[in-house]
């Protein structure tokens, strides 16, 4: 009896050790990126300039996969099928970890426990704003003017967004259970043809990324009247916050960071941190997320957790005030 304890407790130890040098060896295979939106999109290609910043760093290669669908729910319910070892990674963003839990009955993942956050790469603001042409008409220079001409004019404006339960749908809802305000919500099949309604003064006002919202504002074919964060804009720092502007509890954002299945291995999650980080902060990664209007450092994996908990809580209450849905 003694010696088949002793042999099983050496047997024990083996697989310990074994499991030991094999972290202690990550990365020693392929690390698989999923982005769950199509190619050529603004996560898309972040994903792949970071890739290539993190092959470089980690020595094994890092193949970027698309599986677009349902708002990004099919790629993150697709993780759920993933080893927790540090193989196979995820670009989580706002839709897919704080708001889509809330929008959708029927999703089969739990954002909150299912993944791992491992760095926030980029949180941009929305930003109001309204087509030049009917601003000037009806002389709209300030968020204020705007709030007291839909008052005057109930059910008279009408907003555009890139779809229901878009960011920009969230944001005008909230804006009118918030002020009481009564506007036409017109969805779209995405930004871009939100976007040319707007330019044609078919729609008057829209909440749009400030990626996109920065060429129109500086060729003055709309007005800047908000941003949608708690903090001003770096890249629109003229442009006050709603919260500013006495919309309290306004604070919207798009964000976007890497995941992991959740599990992986802390030692894992850490050395994924610090090359994501360093790669975060190369010139050329730097310059495609200023592109967008980001301007992060580089933070922890438990920092990124603890915001990505925060946003999960928040738009829970946002999405039942605004009584939002989608079956």
């Amino acid at each position: 009896m003694k010696k088949i304890v002793s042999l099983l407790a050496l047997c024990l130890s083996c697989v310990t050790t074994t499991n030991s040098l094999a972290q202690n060896n990550y990365p020693h295979d392929n690390i698989h990126f999923v982005v769950p939106y199509a190619a050529g999109g603004p996560l898309d290609t972040v994903a792949r300039l970071l890739g290539e910043k993190v092959q470089a760093d980690l020595g094994q290669p890092v193949i970027v996969e698309n599986k677009a669908g349902a708002g990004g729910n099919v790629g993150m319910s697709y993780m759920l099928k993933q080893k927790a070892d540090g193989y196979t990674l995820a670009m989580g963003a706002v839709a897919t970890m704080a708001i889509n839990p809330w929008l959708y009955s029927n999703i089969p993942f739990d954002a909150s426990k299912d993944f791992a956050p491992v760095i926030l790469l980029s949180d941009v603001p929305n930003v109001l704003i309204i087509n030049k042409e009917f601003a000037d008409k009806e002389k709209i220079n300030s968020a204020k003017d705007l709030f007291d001409y839909i008052k005057a004019n109930p059910g008279k404006l009408t907003y555009a967004s890139g779809g229901a339960g878009s960011a920009g749908h969230i944001a005008g809802e909230l804006l009118k259970n918030k002020l009481h305000l009564e506007i036409v919500h017109a969805p779209f099949q995405g930004a871009n043809p939100a976007k040319l309604s707007l330019l044609a003064n078919q729609t008057q006002i829209m909440f749009d990324n400030l990626a996109s919202a920065q060429s129109l504002i500086a060729d003055g074919k709309v007005k800047a009247l908000a941003v949608t964060t708690a903090k001003r804009s770096n890249f629109l720092p003229e442009v006050a916050t709603m919260q500013e502007l006495g919309v309290d509890g306004f604070d919207i954002g798009t964000w976007f960071g890497v995941v992991a299945p959740a599990g992986t291995p802390k030692d894992v999650i850490e050395t994924l941190n610090k090359a994501y980080a360093k790669a975060m902060i190369d010139e050329s990664v730097k310059k495609q997320l200023n592109t967008m209007g980001s301007d992060l450092t580089p933070s922890s994996a438990a920092d990124f957790k603890a915001f990505a908990e925060k946003e999960y809580a928040k738009y829970k209450t946002i999405i039942e005030v605004s009584n939002i849905k989608i079956q």
